[in-house]
C-alpha cells in the first residue's frame, strides 16, 4: 500500500459524532429568517463546507437574500455556541483507537475543518483528545484564506510536518467537498466515510478511492 506519512482527517461525522447537530442548528437558522428548508437540503448543499459560504450559497440555491447570509451566520453560531454546551459528543467507532494505532506508526495526523477554531476546540475538548497524543494538529477554516475545497488547509498541514510531497498524505471525510479538497491537494489516498453527513451516492460523484463505514476501516488498507 503507498507510504501514507500524513493522515488528514475531517472533524464532525469522520472522527466525531456530533448527531448532525451543526446542520440541524444551520438549518433552523436560515428559517429564522423566514426560509423554508430541509434538514435534507442541508445535508446535501453544505456539507463540508465553511459555514458563512455554506450559507451564501444556499441562499442563492434557494432564490433566497444573500444579503441575509451574514446575519443568518452571527445567529447560527450564537445557536451552536449553545446547543454544544448541552451537547454528547463522542467519538465515531473505532476512531480513538485508530488514531493511537497511526500515532504508534509514526504517523502524523491532522484534524481540519470548515469549522471556525473556537467551535472545534470545543469538540477536543468535551472528547478530551490531546494534542500529540491523539492527533498532532488542528486546521481549521480559520487558519486559511480559501475554504475547501480549496487544497489550502491540507497544504498548510504538509508544511507543519515538512512533507512535500501530496502522495504521501491521506484526506478523509463525510462529504463531496472533503474528497475534492484531497483530489485539489494531490493526496495519494482520499477516502469517503458513511459516518457522517452524505449517502454513498452522493459520495460516489466525487470519485473517492474508498467508501468506508468509518474512518477506522482504513486502518486494513494502511
Amino acid at each position: 500500500m503507498k507510504n501514507i506519512e500524513l493522515l488528514v482527517l475531517d472533524m464532525a461525522g469522520t472522527t466525531i459524532d456530533e448527531d448532525n447537530v451543526v446542520y440541524k442548528t444551520l438549518t433552523s437558522a436560515v428559517n429564522d429568517y423566514g426560509y423554508v428548508v430541509s434538514l435534507e437540503k442541508v445535508l446535501s448543499s453544505c456539507a463540508g463546507m465553511e459555514k458563512l459560504e455554506a450559507i451564501t450559497s444556499l441562499l442563492k440555491e434557494i432564490n433566497g437574500n444573500e444579503e441575509d447570509a451574514p446575519a443568518i451566520f452571527e445567529n447560527f453560531s450564537d445557536q451552536l455556541k449553545e446547543s454544544y454546551k448541552k451537547l454528547e459528543v463522542k467519538p465515531i467507532n473505532g476512531t480513538e483507537g485508530f488514531l493511537l494505532s497511526m500515532k504508534s506508526q509514526n504517523k502524523k495526523i491532522v484534524l481540519n475543518t470548515g469549522y471556525t477554531s473556537e467551535i472545534a476546540h470545543q469538540l477536543l475538548n468535551k472528547l478530551n483528545w490531546k494534542e500529540s497524543i491523539h492527533f498532532d494538529a488542528l486546521i481549521t477554516a480559520d487558519d486559511v484564506s480559501e475554504s475547501r475545497p480549496s487544497p489550502e488547509m491540507i497544504l498548510l498541514a504538509m508544511k507543519k510536518f515538512n512533507i512535500t510531497e501530496a502522495h504521501k498524505v491521506l484526506k478523509a471525510g463525510d462529504s463531496v467537498i472533503d474528497v475534492e479538497e484531497g483530489k485539489n491537494a494531490g493526496c495519494g489516498l482520499t477516502i469517503a466515510v458513511l459516518s457522517g453527513a452524505q449517502s454513498k451516492a452522493e459520495l460516489e460523484k466525487a470519485s473517492p478511492d474508498y467508501i468506508l463505514n468509518t474512518i477506522s476501516e482504513a486502518e486494513d488498507l494502511l
